[in-house]
């Protein structure tokens, strides 16, 4: 038999928040990054990749906000997390906003707000994944 039905690992829920959690991550550091190459090479797609990354960023951060709402993420610190989601997906949002503004006009303030959305999506990721064991129990 392989599946062992009684198993004391993370369910769905879990695993997909997780996911979309973990995918979240690097797509607002690549925004930022692309933000800081736009302000170093001023060319305009630069700014486009920076607003394709912060838009499935923010479609991600969504998501897995969705999930630790419904019951995915049951940690000691569930307040901090939900908070840390909160937050990364408020400046997520101003900072979407932001880059749908004209080129240049997005500068400096684009950067600093992709800086600012990385920040607290780094800290409920590593949060999140630093009480899981090997073999994803907690």
């Amino acid at each position: 038999m392989g599946i062992v039905a009684n198993r004391a690992g993370p369910g769905g829920l879990e695993l997909f928040h997780a996911a979309v959690l973990a995918g979240a991550l690097p797509l607002f550091l690549a925004a930022h990054l692309c933000d800081h190459a736009y302000s170093r090479f001023h060319e305009i797609q630069w700014s486009n990749f920076a607003s394709w990354l912060l838009i499935g960023a923010m479609v991600l951060a969504t998501i897995a906000l969705a999930c630790a709402l419904l019951g995915g993420y049951r940690g000691r610190q569930r307040a901090l997390y939900l908070l840390l989601l909160v937050a990364t997906w408020v400046v997520g949002f101003f900072a979407a906003l932001q880059h749908g503004r004209d080129a240049w006009a997005i500068m400096p303030a684009a950067m600093y707000l992709t800086a600012a959305a990385f920040l607290p999506a780094l800290l409920a990721t590593w949060l999140a994944f630093a009480g899981l064991r090997p073999g994803g129990v907690r």
